[in-house]
């Protein structure tokens, strides 16, 4: 079997939610062995309800929000209320390489496992601590959640239509702060095999939402502009927009950058009032677009998605149907690059699930195991990696500090 990048790394991974379990998500399928610490008294709430849908779930085991967000990982279940929990965690955290976490500012430092903790026990470990806003700073001890990120962060501000509120976009900043996460983790693995030094990554989910709309600050910055909601238009290019297209709630998305494409897309609409001096250049586009938009919807709305999409693609201009779920799963492009697979976990049975986003010449892109059982993988950990008799961690069990 081909060795991926990350493989001979262990994670001990205290994440939970959406955020913190996508970092994770995307270092296991690199490679690395992501050992998830995890509570009967305090589960991630991902294994028993979906925020879109409430508390549907029949047992912890049976989330496919989690399932999917915890691919590959493996689960040890432990009481941190219990000392002797601690000392397993400060166990596994000698023999592994990163600790990861996304609880508020302070709470690992009272289980008595914060940064300088277990430094004392692996000086060189590396340690991920995501939180809203930081752990410094007078807002620190605030709690936060996709919408408060992205409101703080700036970014639900300049999402939306322009006579709309702002649109705070929820999971999906969630997995931005992870990827994030995950490329700060890579960073600090880097710098420790160039100098043999581990560190403490103190990241601000605001802040990683912030460092995605640097053109904002650059705009006020250097022209004194607040940028505000502009819908799916551009601040320079027109056509740029969502057209209405023949069936239920079916559109496709064009964008026009240059002189070039719109004389293609002049020819392939045919419409002689495209021809009219307020379209006869970019600038008089965009200082018109509602009425471009208005005449391009026009077309667009006599034509299926891949109509339009064909048509303009092959002379060269942007455009793509908007793809909902069941087209997603059927999408040939999708199918062609293998990007879902079919995975079987014990509990939920065999469901669809995303591939890696990533191709490398070497290394399949594939998934090896499902996201765990609870608690499924404590044999392994306490008695494989930690050399613990059976007798031992059957104690543990009847003492609930396996938990």
């Amino acid at each position: 079997m081909t060795r991926r990048p990350l493989e001979g790394v262990r994670i001990l991974d205290f994440t939970w939610a959406w955020a913190g379990p996508q970092a994770t998500l995307l270092l296991s399928l690199l490679g690395a062995e992501v050992i998830k610490v995890e509570s009967r008294r305090r589960l991630d709430h991902t294994r028993l309800r979906s925020l879109m849908t409430g508390p549907t779930m029949t047992s912890p085991d049976h989330s496919v929000i989690f399932n999917d967000l915890n691919i590959g990982k493996l689960s040890l279940t432990l009481n941190l209320s219990q000392p002797k929990a601690v000392e397993i965690v400060k166990r596994v955290a000698q023999i592994s390489d990163v600790v990861t976490q996304n609880m508020r500012p302070g709470v690992m430092d009272r289980l008595g496992l914060g940064y300088d903790d277990l430094k004392a026990v692996k000086p060189d470990i590396i340690m991920l601590s995501s939180s809203a806003v930081g752990a410094t700073g007078p807002e620190r001890t605030y709690a936060g959640y996709a919408p408060t990120f992205a409101a703080m962060g700036g970014h639900a501000y300049i999402t939306g239509h322009a006579d709309g509120p702002p649109m705070p976009l929820s999971g999906a900043v969630d997995l931005r702060v992870g990827t994030t996460s995950a490329f700060a983790i890579l960073a600090a693995l880097y710098y420790r095999a160039r100098t043999g030094k581990g560190q403490h990554i103190d990241l601000s989910s605001t802040e990683a939402i912030s460092a995605l709309i640097g053109h904002t600050f650059m705009d006020y910055s250097m022209n004194g502009r607040v940028q505000t909601r502009a819908g799916n238009r551009d601040h320079t290019m027109a056509p740029h927009n969502c057209y209405p297209c023949l069936g239920d709630n079916k559109w496709v998305t064009i964008a026009v950058a240059c002189e070039e494409e719109w004389g293609a897309l002049h020819r392939v609409v045919g419409d002689s009032r495209l021809e009219e001096e307020r379209f006869a250049d970019a600038t008089s586009r965009w200082q018109n677009q509602d009425a471009l938009d208005q005449l391009i919807g026009e077309w667009t709305s006599n034509r299926t998605q891949e109509e339009v999409t064909q048509a303009l693609q092959k002379v060269g201009v942007a455009a793509m149907p908007v793809l909902d779920g069941p087209a997603l799963v059927q999408d040939a492009q999708l199918r062609e690059r293998g990007v879902l697979q079919s995975l079987d976990h014990p509990a939920v049975g065999e469901k669809l699930t995303v591939n890696p986003p990533w191709r490398f010449s070497r290394t399949p892109a594939e998934i090896r195991r499902p996201g765990p059982l609870l608690g499924e993988h404590n044999q392994y950990v306490l008695g494989e990696l930690l050399g613990m008799s059976s007798d031992e961690i059957e104690k543990l069990v009847a003492e609930e500090v396996v938990y």
